[in-house]
């Protein structure tokens, strides 16, 4: 039907939103914590939220036929402030994938 679904994550974005959660001192303490914690160090963007959700603005400027659906797509940042996507395989059964997809189909013909 020309539908297409990608998993995609925007990153550890720190905004006027994430402040709001906790005080600011208390997010300046955790943030290195998280960074290390993330496995992706370049997962953590310290600079404004329009720089760090590029793996949306990448994902729709794709072709969807030539993604591959059982990634991941991480929005990250260089340690020099460079933003670029990391595609990351996930560990999905493809068989069981493959069963739920099936019942989609059954529960949208009813």
């Amino acid at each position: 039907q020309g539908l297409y679904s990608s998993v995609v994550c925007p990153g550890l974005v720190m905004s006027n939103m994430t402040y709001g959660i906790l005080p600011v001192f208390l997010w300046k303490l955790l943030m290195p914590i998280m960074w290390l914690v993330s496995g992706c160090p370049g997962c953590v963007c310290w600079a404004c939220s329009s720089l760090c959700c590029s793996s949306q603005v990448w994902l729709f400027k794709q072709k969807p036929e030539y993604l591959d659906s059982l990634v991941k797509y991480h929005s990250c940042t260089s340690g020099l402030g460079k933003c670029y996507v990391e595609p990351r395989k996930m560990d999905v059964d493809e068989d069981t994938a493959e069963k739920l997809y099936q019942k989609l189909l059954e529960l949208e013909e009813q």
